[in-house]
């Protein structure tokens, strides 16, 4: 377990949880926001790709789990993303569209905001599509300001509404 909070636990996620994150990453619904869903084998590179995150950070997008049951709805956690010329720690989510709205995006958010802080992070960014409502409210009610619009290739894909929130920890 890494983080803990009132009612999730965040740990490393491991190949074995390629089926489960899929009901996330594989959704279009979920998804809508992104290029496009993930095929089962962007599943498995999303997951190595933290793998290898958690070996040269110490940190990456974490499997976020209920504690009352250990079931795994989403992941979230922290990477180094590129914003233009700057290199951030980024705090990113996705949560299974059945367990949103229930306020899990932002304990786990806010949990890996206090992570990083206590790390020696001096900001912390998220970044989305401008019309991801949901995201830009998680930001917000994590304590982050809304920076500016920007240009981000994400899977490939040019995406020109991208917009950032930062936050000074």
């Amino acid at each position: 377990m890494i983080l803990e909070t009132e009612r999730l636990f965040l740990r490393e996620m491991t190949l074995e949880d390629v089926d489960t994150l899929a009901l996330v990453l594989s959704d279009p619904e979920s998804m809508r926001y992104y290029p496009h869903p993930f095929s089962r084998e962007e599943v498995e590179n999303w997951i190595k790709w933290n793998l290898d995150n958690y070996q040269k950070y110490g940190f990456g997008l974490w499997a976020v789990c209920l504690k009352e049951s250990g079931e795994m709805i989403g992941d979230c956690g922290i990477t180094m993303q590129q914003v233009e010329k700057d290199l951030f720690p980024e705090i990113g989510y996705h949560l299974r569209k059945e367990f949103r709205g229930k306020g899990y995006a932002i304990e786990a958010a806010k949990a890996c905001g206090e992570f990083a802080k206590a790390r020696g992070m001096k900001k912390i960014i998220s970044y989305m599509k401008s019309d991801n409502l949901p995201s830009r409210h998680v930001a917000e009610r994590n304590g982050m300001k809304f920076v500016k619009a920007f240009t981000k290739t994400v899977m490939g894909k040019v995406v020109e509404d991208e917009v950032l929130y930062m936050k000074d920890l």
